[in-house]
């Protein structure tokens, strides 16, 4: 089986790829516009999708990940605002658990979010992040 490509297209003429449009739109449903994530991040995101669902990323995966990516760059305050108190706290327990385990997959992503320097500065002062 060969892998799957991720594609920012060409000058107009080729389109996005499935995984980068289904990514950009999860990431509206968490109200962060998708022209804040940088493509690269977002070409890092779904490499990092694909190497932890070899076959296929299950349909709830790009809103999970787009969940914690809108939390990590908006703030605790902005993203409650927007999408309310349950996600927020679901959140706020997957960087907890992430921060136990230190090498799970939304480590990865929360990890990402520091090191591309768009993660809010109230998250990294709450859960005492650094990048060494």
């Amino acid at each position: 089986m060969t892998k799957r490509r991720s594609s920012l297209g060409f000058l107009g003429m080729f389109g996005r790829s499935g995984d980068l449009r289904q990514l950009d739109d999860a990431l509206r449903q968490a109200d962060l516009h998708p022209a804040l994530v940088p493509e690269g991040v977002k070409l890092t995101i779904v490499n990092l999708m694909k190497d932890h669902w070899p076959e296929e990323p299950p349909p709830q995966a790009y809103a999970s990940v787009a969940q914690l990516c809108g939390y990590c760059i908006a703030g605790p305050e902005v993203f409650e605002q927007a999408n309310g108190r349950e996600p927020t706290l679901e959140a706020e327990r997957r960087i907890e658990a992430a921060l136990e385990s230190g090498d799970s997959f939304d480590a990865q992503i929360v990890l990402m979010t520091l090191h591309a320097k768009l993660i809010n500065a109230e998250v990294v002062e709450r859960y005492g992040l650094s990048a060494e």
